[in-house]
C-alpha cells in the first residue's frame, strides 16, 4: 500500500525552494511533459511536485500541490487523514489537465480518489477541487480506492484502474467528466494470486488488508495492445522491501490480461519487468510509462519510470528512470 515517503517530506519540510537535485527522493511518481519541461508528481504532503528540462536535474517545489488546501470533502471520507497525499496521476483529456489522487490511511481500506483540473501545470496555484470519483469504506467493499491511473482507450472512453491488496486491481468506466460514469461498478482485472489459493503468506505490513500484494495498476497502449503493469509485494518497508514491476497484456482494455507464459493476471500471472537489482536497489516499483519527447541525450525509446529503494541511502526511495525497449510484444528495460 502506497505510503509518504516520510525521509521526503522531513527534507522538505521549512525549506526553500531546491534546483538542481540529480537524485531526487520519491515515492509513487507520475510524469507529464508541458512546453519543454517534464512535470514530476508524487505521495507527500499535498502530493509533491517536481520540474526538469533534461530528466537529469530537478527543481523541487517546497508546497505540495494541496499542502494546506486539501478539501473538506476528502476529511469526511477518510477519518484520519493527515496531510500526505498519495499515488497521484496525470491526465491530458480534452484539453485540460486532470489529477487523480489518494485518500487513505496505511493498511486500511476507507479511502478515496480525489480530482484536480487545471489548464496548465506551469501555474502551480490554478488546481481545481473536482471532488472524489471513488470511495472504498471497510466491511463494505473488497477493493481500495487507492493507486489511480486514468486509461483512455482507442474509442476515447476513459477508464480508471486502481486497487491496492484486498480483492486487488480494479477496472471502472468513467464519463466524461472523469467521474465513475452512470450505472458503473468497479471489477477486478488482476490478483497477486488465484481466488481461492491456500495457505499465503502473511502480510507483514497490515492485520486489514490480507496477502493480496498487488497494487499500483498503469495501463499503457502500444500497438493494438493494452499493456498492465501492476506491483507485487511490499513497499515502503526500506531494505526489507521486496516491491517489483510485472506486466501483462490484452487486446481490450477490459482484459482478459496475460503474461508472455500465458497465465492470466487474475490468477497472479505476470511477466516480470524490474526489481532489486541487490547492488544499487533493494526493490523497485510503483511505475507509470510514457511516449513522451525525450532530451537529446536520453536513449530513444517510451519512458519507464518508478521509484527504487537505495542500498546506498539505506533503503530511502529514488526515482528511477529506463528507457523501454520492445521485444517481440514485450517491454524490456535498458
Amino acid at each position: 500500500m502506497a505510503v509518504a515517503a516520510l525521509s521526503v517530506a522531513t527534507v522538505l519540510a521549512g525549506e526553500p525552494e531546491r534546483h538542481g537535485v540529480t537524485d531526487p527522493w520519491v515515492h509513487d511518481p507520475v510524469m507529464a511533459y508541458e512546453d519543454g519541461t517534464y512535470h514530476l508528481y508524487c505521495t507527500g504532503p499535498g502530493i509533491l511536485s517536481m520540474t526538469s528540462c533534461d530528466l537529469h536535474t530537478w527543481d523541487i517545489a517546497q508546497r505540495g500541490v494541496l499542502q494546506d488546501h486539501i478539501p473538506a470533502w476528502a476529511h469526511d471520507s477518510v477519518p484520519g487523514l493527515r496531510g500526505d497525499l498519495w499515488a497521484p496521476d496525470i491526465v491530458r483529456y480534452r484539453d485540460r489537465w486532470y489529477m487523480a489522487y489518494s485518500c487513505s490511511t496505511f493498511g486500511k481500506n476507507t479511502s478515496a480518489i480525489g480530482l484536480l483540473s487545471a489548464d496548465r501545470l506551469s501555474d502551480s496555484s490554478g488546481w481545481r477541487d473536482e471532488g472524489c470519483i471513488i470511495a472504498s469504506r471497510e466491511g463494505r467493499d473488497n477493493w481500495n480506492a487507492i493507486d489511480p491511473n486514468f486509461v483512455i482507450d482507442d474509442n476515447g472512453q476513459p477508464w480508471l484502474t486502481y486497487g491496492s491488496f484486498w480483492d486487488g486491481i480494479q477496472l471502472l468506466r468513467l464519463d466524461t467528466t472523469l467521474h465513475a460514469a452512470a450505472g458503473a461498478r468497479p471489477f477486478t482485472i488482476a490478483r497477486r494470486y488465484a481466488k481461492g489459493t491456500k495457505s499465503l503468506p502473511a502480510n507483514p505490513t497490515s492485520d486489514f488488508a490480507g496477502p493480496n500484494a498487488i497494487e499500483a495498476p498503469f495501463i499503457f497502449k502500444h500497438q493494438g495492445w493494452y499493456y498492465l503493469f501492476v506491483s507485487h509485494d511490499y513497499c515502503c518497508r526500506g531494505m526489507k522491501s521486496n516491491y517489483r514491476v510485472v506486466v501483462g497484456r490484452s487486446r481490450k482494455i477490459t482484459g482478459p490480461y496475460l503474461d508472455r507464459e500465458g497465465k492470466s493476471m487474475l490468477d497472479g500471472g505476470g511477466t516480470l519487468v524490474i526489481e532489486g537489482d541487490k547492488k544499487r536497489y533493494e526493490a523497485a516499483g510503483h511505475c507509470a510509462v510514457y511516449h513522451l519527447p525525450l532530451p537529446k541525450k536520453q536513449k530513444r525509446g517510451d519512458l519507464f519510470i518508478c521509484h527504487g529503494y537505495s542500498i546506498k541511502s539505506e533503503g530511502m526511495p529514488k526515482l528511477v528512470i529506463r528507457t523501454v525497449r520492445w521485444n517481440h510484444g514485450w517491454p524490456e528495460l535498458k
